[in-house]
């Protein structure tokens, strides 16, 4: 009998591919689409995003094409909490959180793997651009895609051994242009869909206005714009407008270029800096994963990266506590961010990361 496979589809091409080439692949596959908007009548939710309304749709379409059942599972309970709560309040926190991470890791594996197990699927798949090995030393790791453009292990570093187990990413094998072809020649309806850009929560891209109505009476007042050394700048709209190396937006006249340096949320203030002073050898991350190895017990040297499109600089890594991970970079990286992942990598593997403190 076919091994049973629950595929996450978002409506788009890459995980409707992965559904394609899992069923080609002899599988037992089961389209389901994650229901995580809050109101039926998110004006968002109608738009699209990777788990609109439209989405669903979109995926529906696709497993009649394929000939697969398709699903959809709620999980609005698990988003509210896990990503929109946790993305505003890390926002009113003075950090930058990245809210792909927190579903990836809560609810596309934590609560869809869970539900699909419950159901007698063996595995979950989804249509991120990674693979997943195993390594010499018996764990799971992701594994880069081949196409470095599209690499989208960054924002899986968090997933556990036995969600990894448990998972399966066909799509990474491929570059977007095969996957677009393939889809095509099988006739799926979503070959041409552009990509989803934004964070699929704020379809306008308008962060401060969102945090602004989730917050309530929580929201940052205005502050002030000030200097390492305590000067006074300006004023500002208040801190959950902005983040470290931010120069647009600013509205500061300072006859050059300045950037956000600092945010400090027990005053309300926004520290500003020259270009040099975005520029830092050493962060300090908590909430750490390990994933290629299974902990740090001595100082080790890979690469790491400190935001999604960052092409990742040497470094050295080790432990500052139980949960706690110095990193000390060979060049300095710009806009060490709080609340940030950084993510760790050994050739083309993830050892593990944690989020920027």
């Amino acid at each position: 009998m076919a091994e049973k496979v629950v595929v996450g589809m978002s409506g788009g091409v890459d995980s409707s591919v992965a559904a394609l080439l899992l069923k080609r692949q002899g599988y037992d596959v089961v389209g389901v689409t994650m229901q995580i908007w809050q109101e039926e009548t998110s004006a968002a939710g109608e738009q699209g995003g990777c788990c609109g309304f439209s989405a669903v749709e979109d995926a529906r379409r696709v497993a009649e094409t394929l000939d697969i059942p398709h699903y959809v599972m709620n999980f609005r309970r698990e988003f509210r909490e896990n990503v929109m709560d946790y993305f505003v309040a890390e926002y009113l926190a003075g950090r930058t959180p990245n809210p792909c991470i927190a579903c990836n890791r809560y609810v596309k594996w934590e609560a869809m793997l869970h539900r699909s197990l419950e159901i007698g699927a063996d595995y979950i798949a989804t249509g991120h651009y990674a693979g997943i090995t195993r390594l010499e030393n018996g764990r799971y790791a992701v594994q880069k895609a081949v196409t470095a453009k599209k690499d989208q292990t960054y924002a899986l570093y968090s997933l556990t051994q036995e969600q990894l187990a448990h998972t399966l990413m066909p799509v990474g094998a491929y570059t977007k242009e095969e996957i677009r072809q393939m889809a095509g020649e099988a006739g799926l309806p979503v070959a041409d869909k552009p990509d989803s850009q934004e964070i699929c929560f704020i379809p306008d891209n308008d962060y401060a206005a969102f945090i602004d109505r989730e917050a309530g009476e929580r929201v940052p007042k205005p502050g002030c714009f000030v200097t390492k050394e305590g000067e006074t700048l300006g004023r500002h709209l208040g801190i959950t407008h902005y983040t470290v190396g931010q120069r647009k937006g600013l509205n500061l006249a300072m006859g050059r270029p300045v950037f956000v340096t600092e945010i400090r949320p027990e005053t309300d203030e926004v520290v500003i800096g020259e270009s040099e002073d975005v520029f830092g050898d050493t962060l300090h991350c908590s909430r750490i994963s390990y994933m290629g190895m299974a902990d740090l017990s001595e100082p080790r040297e890979v690469t790491a990266k400190i935001r999604y499109a960052h092409a990742g600089e040497k470094c050295v890594i080790e432990k500052e506590g139980e949960d706690q991970i110095r990193v000390t970079f060979k060049k300095p990286v710009r806009a060490i961010t709080p609340g940030q992942a950084v993510v760790f990598y050994e050739d083309d593997y993830v050892l593990g990361g944690g989020t920027i403190i």
